[in-house]
């Protein structure tokens, strides 16, 4: 876990490591905590549930266990989150179903990423072209 003063360091310069002191400050403020996932993400909405006046319905956020990565929110919450549906997931009974597959965060940029055949990447051959397309040769 990161030391006190560098927690504070990097909510005062960076965004993308939590949450920065405004959004601290205002999560202190006007926040409501709704819940946790798995992953120790924290989602609040607007205290009681009020009405933002300039959106017209409550403000719903997250602030991240860890980096701010968008593909880190699970699909009941992003439902939530992005009012698709008004009930939360600790306020739900849910059960997966045994095909439903856990979570996984995005890959990309990681040694888990998708490198198809004849990447730069990976070794093999690049499939060869199915000739379904005409390439464009200049003046032609």
């Amino acid at each position: 876990m990161k030391s006190d003063w560098k927690t504070w360091i990097t909510q005062f310069f960076t965004w993308w490591n939590g949450q920065t002191l405004n959004t601290r400050f205002h999560t202190w403020r006007h926040g409501e905590l709704v819940g946790h996932d798995e992953a120790g993400n924290a989602y609040y909405r607007t205290r009681g549930g009020a009405k933002d006046p300039a959106l017209g319905y409550e403000r719903r956020w997250v602030i991240y266990n860890g980096p701010s990565e968008g593909s880190a929110t699970p699909p009941g919450w992003y439902g939530w989150l992005h009012y698709t549906v008004d009930t939360p997931p600790t306020k739900e009974d849910y059960k997966p179903h045994a095909w439903e597959k856990p979570h996984l965060p995005n890959q990309t940029g990681t040694a888990n990423a998708y490198r198809p055949a004849g990447s730069t990447l990976r070794a093999g051959r690049r499939p060869a072209a199915t000739g379904d397309y005409t390439a464009w040769t200049p003046g032609g």
